[in-house]
C-alpha cells in the first residue's frame, strides 16, 4: 500500500484534528500545512505556508484537507483540484447548491476525488441500524424524530470572527447540525422539506438561527419531524434519532448519537452499544463523535484501490440541497 501524502489548509480545531490522525496513520506523510495566523503555524514539524497557492506550487501533494471556515470550502477546494489534487473537504461541502455543483465540475475536469467529511457515519450505532435498514428488518419506516439539543455559547462565536455570519456560517443547519441531515439522508435517502420554523432565542450576536423544528417527507412516504437548538443551558443535552418502523423501534441517542438508547425490534436484538469517550472535545464546547481516523484511514484505502469512498461529493452535494431546502420553507418564528 503506497503511502499518501497530504496537506492541510486550516488549522483550527478541526485542522488539527486531522493533523492529529494524519500523522499517527502509518500509510500517512503530512508534507505541509496552510493558515493565514502565524500562531497556528508555531511548533508545527512540517513544511508550513501562509498562501494556499504557495503550498500547492511547492509540494507533492496528493490530497489536501480543506478546513477552513464554510464559506472558504468551494474556493479552496476548487484551487486544489485544478492543481491535479485531490480533496477532503471538512463539512458542510458548501453553503450553497451553486458552489457545491462547481466544485464537482472542478473534480470532473480534473480527474481528481472530494472526500466529504461525514464521520458519523461511521458511529457504530449508526451502522447498527444502517445494517437493519438495509436488511429490511424494520419494513417500512413511518416517522424519524431527530432531536439536537446542543449548547453554543458566546465563547465558540467570539473564538472565530466567521462564526454566526449569514454568508460565511450559514447557520446551525449547516454549522452543527449537518451530520445529523446527512445520517437522515445516509439511513433514508432523498426527502422534500415540507415546513420549518426558526428563530434566534438566546444569540443576539449572531446573525444566524438558534432554534427550529422542521417537517420533512422522505422518499418513502415516512415523515421526519428534526428539531433542533444551540440554546441548551451550559452544556450539550443531546443528539438522538428515533424510528418508528413497521417491524420495530430503536432510538440512537447520547449527546452525539453515541449509543443504542432504546430497541424493541421484531425476532432482532442489538448489540448493546454505549460509546463515552470519543467525542470532539474542543474546552469550552464538544461536537460530534470523532471518528476522523476512520475518515482518514477511508481516504488513504480509497486513493490506494482497497476500499471505497465512504461520502462523495454527490452525497455531499444532496446534504447541502436537503439543507437549502429546510431554510427556503422556513417561516421566522
Amino acid at each position: 500500500m503506497n503511502k499518501i501524502k497530504f496537506g492541510i489548509v486550516g488549522l483550527g480545531n478541526i485542522g488539527k484534528r486531522h493533523m492529529h490522525h494524519i500523522l499517527a496513520h502509518p500509510q500517512a506523510l503530512l508534507q505541509a500545512v496552510c493558515d493565514i495566523n502565524p500562531n497556528a503555524l508555531k511548533d508545527i514539524a512540517v513544511s508550513t505556508y501562509s498562501d494556499l497557492p504557495a503550498m500547492l506550487s511547492n509540494e507533492e501533494l496528493d490530497i489536501v484537507c480543506v478546513c477552513t471556515p464554510n464559506y472558504l470550502h468551494a474556493p479552496n477546494t476548487i484551487e486544489i483540484l485544478n492543481s491535479k489534487v485531490h480533496v477532503v473537504c471538512e463539512k458542510p461541502m458548501s453553503n450553497s447548491i451553486e458552489d457545491a455543483n462547481d466544485m464537482i465540475v472542478c473534480a470532473t475536469k480534473n480527474d481528481k476525488t472530494i472526500f466529504v467529511v461525514k464521520q458519523n457515519r461511521y458511529n457504530p450505532p449508526v451502522q447498527a441500524v444502517k445494517n437493519l435498514i438495509n436488511d429490511n428488518v424494520l419494513g417500512q419506516v413511518f416517522f424519524v424524530n431527530v432531536n439536537c439539543y446542543w449548547n453554543r455559547n458566546d465563547y465558540y462565536y467570539n473564538e472565530s470572527s466567521w462564526r454566526g455570519k449569514n454568508k460565511e456560517d450559514g447557520g446551525c443547519l449547516y454549522t452543527q447540525f449537518s451530520h445529523f441531515v446527512d445520517i437522515i439522508y445516509y439511513l433514508f435517502g432523498g426527502m422534500k422539506a415540507v415546513k420549518s420554523l426558526m428563530h434566534n432565542f438566546n444569540h443576539p450576536n449572531t446573525e444566524v438561527e438558534d432554534t427550529g423544528t422542521c417537517t420533512l417527507q422522505l422518499n418513502n412516504g415516512g415523515i421526519v419531524n428534526f428539531n433542533f437548538t444551540t440554546c441548551a443551558h451550559e452544556k450539550n443535552m443531546e443528539g438522538a434519532i428515533t424510528i418508528i418502523a413497521e417491524n420495530g423501534t430503536v432510538k440512537i441517542g447520547g449527546q452525539y448519537l453515541n449509543t443504542i438508547e432504546y430497541q424493541n425490534i421484531k425476532d432482532t436484538i442489538l448489540p448493546s452499544i454505549n460509546i463515552s469517550e470519543k467525542n470532539n472535545n474542543y474546552g469550552q464546547y464538544q461536537g460530534s463523535m470523532s471518528n476522523h481516523d476512520l475518515m482518514i484511514n477511508n481516504v488513504i484505502e480509497t486513493l490506494n484501490g482497497t476500499a471505497t469512498i465512504m461520502t462523495n461529493a454527490y452525497e455531499g452535494r444532496d446534504v447541502v440541497q436537503i439543507i437549502h431546502d429546510m431554510y427556503s420553507v422556513n417561516t421566522p418564528a
